[in-house]
């Protein structure tokens, strides 16, 4: 073919090369450097059934042990618009282990032991050192989680995305024993609830909480706030807190009916979600007081208690549901495992009949909020 000119509409002409991909805006090059960046921290992320390494088209896992029936579970998500906290910040190493914990911690609801994640990374341009930043947080988390990051993909999309921006997902696959399957089909009146803290926002609310601090308040990621001891900034990129290992230990040694993962929607809707037709979640206020984020949130932005309680954790980031004569111990298991955890309330027999849907009730005032 005849190398061409451009003309000045951007039309190649008789004597210039022709496009490229690079030209397009895709860096071929960048990827394989960021490849090599990050390839440390994947390796580290591993387990003994992981078969084979790095640059394969699918990841390879060999499901060995001595399962009985086992049931794999699937969980996808992503991390939402705390990715703006990130790139406004600069600071790209603790996203990816909000990506791991909103996808292990759904798995672990069922039951199912976390064995594998992986991750799509969206980049408007491949800056290797970015890149290999948010796999390092990823690795993070599926260490902190125990399962193995099994490979992923890095995508640039010049024209649709900013050259800084990104946006992360990941799917995760868990396992569990068929009869092992926890589910509101266990749940019983009487059984306990028992809340476990969260370590701020995670990953949920932040379009609001962007909003109301950032947008209406003015406020400075940089700057130091009292409150908190810290920057906003370090305040709202405090990683989601994983729960996968700790509910994997509370249900191997207590009766555990089931969990819920507190994210958006909240503590009552979430919860409601495993709460059988009939019954009923009674859960008090009183029993804690929320994270100091929250209450500038709704002060600032004059946010009501309901749309509050729907939009973020305030300050419960897990629930397990457990037998009456297991609260102590479970209690201790997950003290003894350094989680701040409390008796949140109980089941009881709904009032509006057994047909109606399982709900949860938040009764009473937080103090000081």
């Amino acid at each position: 073919m005849t190398q061409q000119d451009s003309d000045p509409a951007g039309e190649p002409t008789s004597t210039s090369r022709g496009a490229s991909y690079a030209e397009a805006g895709v860096d071929i090059d960048a990827g394989d450097r960021a490849v090599k960046l990050f390839a440390p921290h994947a390796k580290r992320a591993s387990r003994p059934e992981v078969l084979g390494g790095l640059g394969g088209f699918a990841g390879l896992f060999a499901l060995k042990g001595t399962y009985r029936e086992p049931v794999l579970a699937a969980s996808t998500d992503g991390v939402g618009t705390k990715l703006a906290i990130a790139q406004a910040m600069g600071k790209h190493d603790t996203v990816g282990r909000d990506l791991v914990a909103m996808v292990v911690d759904d798995l672990v609801v069922c039951g199912a032991e976390p064995l594998f994640l992986q991750d799509y990374i969206a980049v408007g341009k491949v800056i290797p050192e970015t890149v290999a930043e948010l796999v390092k947080g990823i690795a993070d988390g599926c260490v902190e989680a125990g399962c193995a990051l099994l490979g992923g993909e890095t995508a640039e999309h010049p024209g649709l995305m900013e050259n800084s921006d990104y946006d992360l997902s990941a799917t995760g696959v868990g396992v569990v024993e068929a009869d092992s399957v926890l589910s509101p089909d266990r749940v019983r009146p009487g059984d306990v609830v028992i809340a476990m803290g969260s370590s701020g926002l995670h990953s949920n609310g932040y379009s609001l909480a962007r909003k109301v601090l950032l947008e209406w308040g003015h406020m400075d990621l940089g700057g130091h706030v009292e409150e908190f001891g810290r920057t906003l900034g370090e305040e709202m990129l405090e990683p989601t807190r994983i729960y996968a290992k700790d509910c994997l230990a509370l249900a191997a040694e207590t009766d555990v009916r089931t969990f819920s993962h507190v994210t958006g929607g909240g503590l009552a809707e979430n919860l409601s979600r495993v709460i059988p037709a009939g019954l009923a979640a009674e859960l008090d206020r009183g029993t804690w007081t929320p994270a100091p984020i929250f209450a500038m949130i709704a002060q600032r932005g004059r946010v009501e208690r309901m749309e509050m309680e729907r939009t973020f954790n305030m300050g419960v980031g897990m629930v397990a549901i457990v037998a009456p004569e297991d609260t102590d111990r479970a209690l201790a298991v997950l003290t003894a495992r350094h989680l701040d955890c409390w008796v949140l309330g109980s089941i009881k027999k709904s009032h509006d009949g057994k047909d109606q849907a399982g709900a949860a009730a938040l009764n009473g005032e937080h103090p000081r909020f």
